[in-house]
């Protein structure tokens, strides 16, 4: 478990940084003028970096799992208060699609923007960018406050301290 709030400022950095350069492949991948081709590539990118985020928040399913039953309840409590259904949980691409959904007018408007001639293709570059920065920013952030309230929460002492006596 994450025990410092500089360690989490400091993953919380490196998230970000991954958010970026994912939603730079997304852009990519937006650029190509195959219909469908982006929200297959997005769904994709999600169902792999949602994970990472968690994992380098030690919130991902397994992680979670290890965790002493009270506090393992407090971080899927927590999460939820948040609407995050992905910290704590298996990510499945079926997952990723809903998480697309919530930015879906923004993902749609890329996939049309393909056609209009000439700046078809940098509009749908900077909408997929931007669709993959929403999802995934919300994210990070997410897990941070996620992992801050643990910190911050001073039965959490007393959780670990249980868990390592047993």
């Amino acid at each position: 478990m994450i025990q410092t709030i500089a360690d989490l400022d400091r993953i919380r950095a490196e998230c970000h940084h991954l958010v970026t350069s994912r939603s730079l492949a997304a852009a990519g991948a937006a650029v190509v003028p195959i219909p469908g081709a982006d929200i297959v590539a997005d769904i994709g990118l999600l169902a792999n970096m949602l994970p990472a985020i968690s994992q380098r928040f030690e919130l991902d399913h397994e992680s979670v799992d290890k965790l002493p039953p009270d506090v393992a309840q407090r971080v899927l409590v927590v999460a939820a208060s948040l609407g995050n259904n992905v910290i704590g949980r298996m990510v499945t691409r079926k997952l990723a699609v809903a998480i697309l959904r919530r930015v879906g007018k923004r993902v749609a408007a890329a996939s049309v923007a393909k056609y209009v001639p000439v700046l078809g293709s940098a509009i749908a570059a900077t909408i997929g960018f931007g669709a993959m920065k929403l999802a995934g920013n919300a994210h990070v952030e997410d897990c941070y406050r996620t992992a801050r309230a643990l910190i911050d929460d001073p039965g959490r002492a007393v959780a670990r301290t249980a868990g390592a006596a047993k």
